[in-house]
């Protein structure tokens, strides 16, 4: 991928590049919802696809031109379809809210209730915050986690959607650190007679390799992004069985299948010509997926998750459950004496070369926009190839961080001693990404 061309035309911007890639380099990237694709999918995004336009589907386009746009958009829904065991994909979604919002406007009316996990215990914006479409546009009834062990409840979340009777509950994570059971949530699902909705954006890398359990056959809809823990472009796609078992319950008046009502949400619902340089980027990244080293690599990055968890701990580091199962953990900064203080220690994390994000913790007294914990994860570190030893290294450096984040001498020490750790971890090390 030479720049040369870019370096030319607008230097400011080539100048930016970088200095990000010298960034990423220097430094370890541990938010759980990043990862470094590979250089395939990183020159599918730059090809010619980026150029078509495309409304409609594989063989039902709007415009001509379509022979080449149909076959790949063809090739990354079957390789999903392979990858997952999902009777219906549509790869379309330019990411995941676009994504979660279309599920909401082909099941739901305006204001139906439904049930999502709570944002401090760990959900995402669009499973019910009253910012967003989710909250805005329908009912958001959140579930939580124990207040004790901090692990999701099953039993309160049946007590729950029996009480309130949602017709859509969400099963999903963006900071909670165990598994999730997707089973148990279809049975509450099918007692109440309410869509099932398994959100897997954080986890798909790890449920296609086999490091955790899979939605499938169990749950409704399937949505998730393919750039975090799946390792391809940034964007998502939908999952479905093609019937719907509450059709006659909920759409008596259509003669529309569950594949074809999300299909007509997604497009011409809500979205108008697909990104074709990302669906191929996408069919790239599935392909990837599919060979068994990513096996390999999913299992590593819970392995690393762990060790650098038992690290933390061992360090005196409070995390929300006291450890992980998939490829995050929060740190609960609280019994530190650092309540609402997460903005001041991301920020000493950059300096420090640590790139993590402030995050509420379950039932945080701080406001979001400063609350009490940290989160950080696995799937970046490992792509570049480290193991546990690394990770036991980098959970040191955090809790020395967190014990003297306004000495700057500590920052820079712990700096140095990054710079060495991911010295032997070069990103792209035989990649011309500039010229």
């Amino acid at each position: 991928m030479l720049m040369n061309n870019l370096k030319k035309s607008d230097p400011e911007v080539y100048d930016l590049i970088v200095a990000e890639g010298d960034r990423i380099e220097r430094g370890v990237e541990l938010i759980p919802s990043e990862n470094f694709v590979s250089k395939a999918v990183m020159q599918a995004m730059s090809s010619v696809f980026t150029n078509k336009y495309s409304e409609g589907y594989p063989g039902r386009r709007y415009y001509g031109g379509q022979e080449f746009v149909d076959k790949v958009e063809r090739l990354a829904i079957s390789r999903a379809k392979e990858l997952f065991g999902a009777e219906h994909v549509n790869v379309q979604p330019y990411s995941g809210s676009p994504a979660n919002h279309a599920v909401f406007f082909a099941l739901l009316e305006l204001g139906d209730k439904f049930m999502g996990l709570d944002m401090g215990c760990g959900g995402h914006l669009t499973h019910g915050s009253p910012v967003n479409f989710s909250g805005l546009s329908y009912t958001a009834i959140p579930y939580y986690v124990d207040r004790e062990t901090e692990f999701i409840d099953l039993d309160e979340v049946k007590r729950a959607a029996v009480k309130e009777r949602p017709k859509m509950i969400i099963s999903s994570l963006t900071a909670y650190p165990r598994k999730l059971d997707f089973k148990g949530f279809q049975e509450i699902c099918e007692e109440v007679d309410a869509y099932h909705l398994a959100d897997i954006s954080h986890i798909a890398g790890l449920i296609v390799g086999e490091a955790h359990e899979s939605p499938f056959p169990f749950t409704d809809i399937v949505t998730t992004t393919t750039h975090k823990s799946l390792r391809g472009p940034r964007g998502a796609m939908i999952m479905c069985r093609k019937e719907d078992r509450l059709h006659d319950l909920y759409h008596p008046d259509t003669k529309k299948n569950q594949a074809q009502l999300i299909d007509s949400a997604v497009f011409p619902g809500l979205q108008g010509g697909p990104h074709d340089h990302i669906t191929a980027a996408k069919a790239v990244a599935f392909s990837e997926a599919l060979r068994p080293e990513f096996k390999t690599y999913a299992g590593q990055i819970v392995k690393n998750a762990k060790a650098m968890a038992e690290e933390l701990m061992v360090q005196g580091v409070k995390l929300v459950t006291n450890g992980t199962d998939n490829h995050l953990m929060v740190i609960d900064m609280r019994p530190s004496g650092l309540t609402g203080k997460g903005k001041q220690l991301q920020t000493a994390m950059d300096e420090a070369g640590i790139t993590l994000n402030k995050n509420s913790v379950p039932f945080d007294e701080a406001r979001p926009f400063n609350p009490s914990g940290l989160r950080l994860g696995t799937p970046a570190v490992t792509t570049r190839g480290m193991g546990e030893g690394e990770m036991r290294v980098i959970a040191r450096c955090i809790a020395r961080v967190l014990g003297d984040y306004k000495d700057k001498s500590a920052l820079e020490k712990t700096k140095q001693e990054i710079l060495e750790l991911v010295s032997d971890f070069p990103l792209y090390p035989d990649f011309a990404v500039l010229e």
